[in-house]
């Protein structure tokens, strides 16, 4: 495999900030998964019911001379309400919530840095609650949470969330998409 690093990123529910992140240049994957909990096996069905403390997560692998750990979490801050606590929308629990999960104090600078120049720069109204920590138990989601949007478009949820989302990330992001 080429040189890559990896990202840990959460932001509400995994489908759209998965299929966004496999849609752009310089991206090897994206794995929907749960991180940040305290059951090593941690399910669907029991993170949703949040009792493992888990969060719905994406992991990202990437080629940084490509694309760039900044660039990853613009794209990130892009694809989510990062001013939600523990919710996205309609998604309401701790699964929701929203944190940058970093793998080496790089990134846990670099998260911590635009963090505080969208705090300075005023781009959201309200305050910035993403929470920026160490990788914890990281678990890849079940087989049918991969590519999900791809594979069920017609799902309601992808129709009505996925899909308008993603729709103005491709715009947004039209230069670094494959």
């Amino acid at each position: 495999m080429a040189n890559h690093e990896t990202a840990t990123l959460a932001g509400g529910c995994f489908w759209c900030i998965e299929s966004a992140f496999n849609s752009v240049e310089g991206v090897e994957s994206a794995i929907s998964g749960y991180a940040g909990g305290d059951d090593p096996t941690p399910s669907y069905e029991s993170v949703c019911r949040g009792e493992t403390g888990h969060a719905e997560v994406v992991q990202v692998t990437y080629n940084p001379e490509l694309l760039s750990y900044r660039e990853v979490l613009e794209i990130f801050f892009a694809l989510h309400d990062p001013t939600q606590l523990n919710r996205q929308g309609n998604d309401v629990g701790t699964q929701y919530r929203s944190v940058v999960f970093y793998h080496n104090d790089s990134q846990r600078k670099e998260a911590e840095a635009i963090i505080q120049e969208m705090t300075d720069d005023e781009v959201w109204p309200d305050p910035i609650v993403t929470e920026v920590e160490p990788i914890s138990n990281y678990v890849p989601a079940e087989d049918y949470h991969q590519n999900y949007f791809k594979n069920n478009p017609e799902n309601q949820y992808c129709a009505m969330v996925v899909a308008p989302k993603l729709a103005k990330f491709k715009k947004t992001f039209a230069s670094k998409l494959r």
